[in-house]
């Protein structure tokens, strides 16, 4: 029981940063919109908003409903990964500084950020979302809400990430700065 209530204690607190992340990509955005930005996919911006809140729920209602067990090595492994991801995602914040939202959003004629970790990979925001929408969960065996959040990610990142590209290309010269790194793992190569 202890380990249920201090697992939503940690869901509570991740939702509360994610709060603290829309209102600065809120920020970011107004700031884009002002210089000029371009925004494409809106469409798809609400179900991934939709697919986050979802992860929040699932990880709690899991959790708890099924009365999943805390298995320490795998919670204690997954706490140490959904950190990394923590660190990834702030690494990437901090790299776009005001160009970092939700939305994709683009300033026609500005080169595409190829610093921090875009020096390495295309999206490795994406990677600690996929990292995150793993470890999170199975830190307290919610293995249901890690599959079907997965997949469903998996889906959405698809039609997420092309749509970035095809923003970037078509405005920051994406493809002349990233033709040879790769999407979302350092080990192999995705042309754009």
């Amino acid at each position: 029981m202890v380990t249920r209530e201090a697992y939503a204690i940690f869901i509570l607190a991740l939702g509360l940063e994610r709060c603290f992340e829309l209102w600065l990509s809120r920020r970011n955005a107004a700031w884009a919109r002002r210089e000029g930005a371009v925004e494409y996919g809106a469409g798809h911006l609400v179900w991934m908003k939709v697919l986050h809140t979802s992860l929040f729920i699932g990880c709690i209602s899991e959790v708890w409903a099924l009365e999943r067990p805390f298995i320490p090595a795998l919670g204690v492994s997954c706490l140490l990964v959904a950190l990394a991801a923590q660190g990834l995602r702030y690494w990437t914040i901090a790299t776009l500084g005001r160009r970092w939202n939700v939305a994709v959003l683009v300033l026609p004629g500005v080169p595409a950020v190829s610093s921090g970790p875009f020096r390495f990979l295309r999206h490795p925001n994406y990677l600690a979302v996929v990292a995150e929408g793993l470890a999170v969960p199975l830190m307290h065996s919610a293995f249901i809400t890690a599959g079907v959040f997965s997949v469903l990610n998996a889906l959405l990142l698809a039609v997420r990430i092309d749509c970035e590209e095809r923003a970037l290309r078509q405005h920051c010269g994406y493809s002349e700065r990233f033709a040879k790194r790769p999407r979302l793992w350092p080990a192999r190569s995705n042309p754009p």
